[in-house]
């Protein structure tokens, strides 16, 4: 599993070397407090990484059969409902309380849920509840899971300014990447060379340590780690008081078009990328090539691709497009649109599908690290990040929950004639592909949009201090 790092070590190099060799902008922090930063967003995105481990493993059981097609998308339509759901509760808290007490609770839930799910997988293997004692306890995950998007952004979008959350929001997505790699490559390799039960108990035992580190460093503002608060020209400004009542931000945020265009485009955005990175081994199965570089590598190339669309998306959005995110999401969901139609006839040839797919991966984990972690910031403003965030990524996984119903059932089933079939197949791109034109064209339609900055008061012309 080490040498998966390799190659993910050798691309981080090359752009922390792009990075700092970029024009920096200069908003007068010094370096006492750039250091601090980096080391309170660190750990906080490992968590988040490692969240995905004990959330994408149930796909991992999956490949090895211990369940079925139909019961992983029966169960992960049912963890993806209660995540999006549970962001209607757990966006508002993160506000409330701040996002270190929420990525504890992530941390500390998902462990527990996961060492639940490895009993049940283990002690109810051949017995017929187990699916909905799965999906019970993937349930349970997925609540906990949910905390884990909101204490992110919570977080950041008091440390970083809307100038450069874009960079950040990129490095939000090399987070999300890692933690493909750690669900898709690791996982699988856990469930090859390990009992069933290890797939669940390992995520586990990682998330209960970076619990612990998260206790002693994670700080939810700059004035939590000494420093002062400072404007982070969103919507908020230099405004510090506690967030208003969750029912009136909601209210007010889903009357406001911008977010609810925001919102839709990553309903699509979760449909697409879980229809690429679920289903992509059950092709290669069908097919014969499981014996593939990326069928075998697919957690590492996913991971590859995330981390180059979201830093691709954040440098040109802060550098190119003035922090507008709109116009980066449009250019990404075009690679989308030209992607799944390059699909098509590149079913013929199946070793050739899994370069188109790592393409679109790299646009659409692009798209969603720069709305649902950067733009949500933006537009929800550092006291009201909490509920943003929730909502937007609420409608991600709608769209998720929206796929795996969907593909769940009119893809060929393992094992059957029809999977190696390609014509069974061409019912994959063809559901991608509305789902990638919609999402282009709402990305236009916010190509301009930008958050409002309160006036400045003179406190926030001043730079945090140690």
């Amino acid at each position: 599993m080490l040498a998966d790092l390799l190659p993910i070590a050798i691309l981080l190099v090359i752009i922390m070397v792009i990075v700092l060799r970029m024009p920096k902008i200069d908003l007068g922090f010094d370096a006492k407090f750039r250091a601090r930063r980096m080391w309170n967003w660190f750990p906080l995105g490992m968590t988040y990484a490692f969240l995905y481990m004990g959330r994408y493993n149930l796909a991992a059981a999956k490949d090895i059969g211990a369940i079925s097609q139909t019961q992983y998308g029966d169960i992960f339509a049912v963890g993806a409902g209660v995540y999006g759901l549970s962001f209607l509760l757990n966006g508002p808290l993160a506000d409330r309380y701040g996002g270190r007490v929420t990525i504890l609770a992530a941390a500390i839930g998902s462990a527990f849920a996961n060492i639940a799910m490895g009993f049940a997988m283990s002690m109810l293997a051949d017995d017929p509840s187990m699916p909905t004692v799965m999906a019970v306890l993937y349930g349970i995950n997925m609540y906990f899971q949910s905390f884990g998007a909101v204490s992110v952004v919570k977080v950041n979008a008091s440390w970083f300014h809307i100038q450069e959350r874009g960079v950040y929001g990129g490095m939000f997505g090399i987070m999300i990447s890692l933690g493909i790699l750690f669900a898709f490559d690791w996982g699988h390799k856990i469930a090859k060379a390990f009992p069933i039960e290890w797939l669940f108990w390992i995520p586990a035992i990682i998330l209960l340590v970076f619990f612990a580190i998260d206790y002693v460093i994670v700080q939810s503002t700059p004035v939590g780690a000494g420093f002062d608060n400072f404007d982070t020209g969103d919507a908020t400004g230099d405004d510090d008081r506690p967030p208003d009542p969750a029912l009136q931000v909601m209210l007010k945020m889903v009357k406001n078009p911008v977010i609810l265009t925001i919102a839709a485009i990553e309903f699509c955005s979760g449909f697409l990328r879980n229809a690429i990175m679920h289903w992509y081994r059950d092709f290669a199965k069908g097919m014969q090539i499981a014996d593939s570089f990326v069928y075998e590598n697919w957690g590492m190339l996913l991971c590859v691709a995330g981390i180059t669309g979201g830093m691709f998306a954040g440098i040109i959005s802060d550098r190119i497009f003035n922090a507008r995110r709109g116009p980066v999401a449009a250019v990404l969901y075009g690679v989308m649109v030209v992607g799944g139609i390059v699909l098509i006839p590149t079913l013929g040839i199946p070793m050739a599908v899994g370069a188109v797919v790592i393409v679109m991966s790299m646009a659409i984990i692009g798209v969603h690290g720069m709305l649902s972690g950067t733009a949500s910031a933006d537009f929800g403003g550092k006291r009201n990040a909490g509920i943003a965030v929730g909502l937007i990524d609420a409608a991600v996984y709608a769209g998720t929950m929206t796929q795996s119903l969907i593909l769940g059932r009119i893809l060929p089933a393992k094992g059957t004639p029809e999977a190696g079939d390609i014509e069974a197949w061409v019912v994959w791109p063809y559901a991608m592909i509305p789902v990638a034109i919609i999402g282009m064209l709402l990305s236009i339609s916010v190509w301009n949009a930008k958050p409002k900055a309160k006036e400045k008061t003179p406190e926030a012309d001043e730079a945090p201090a140690g």
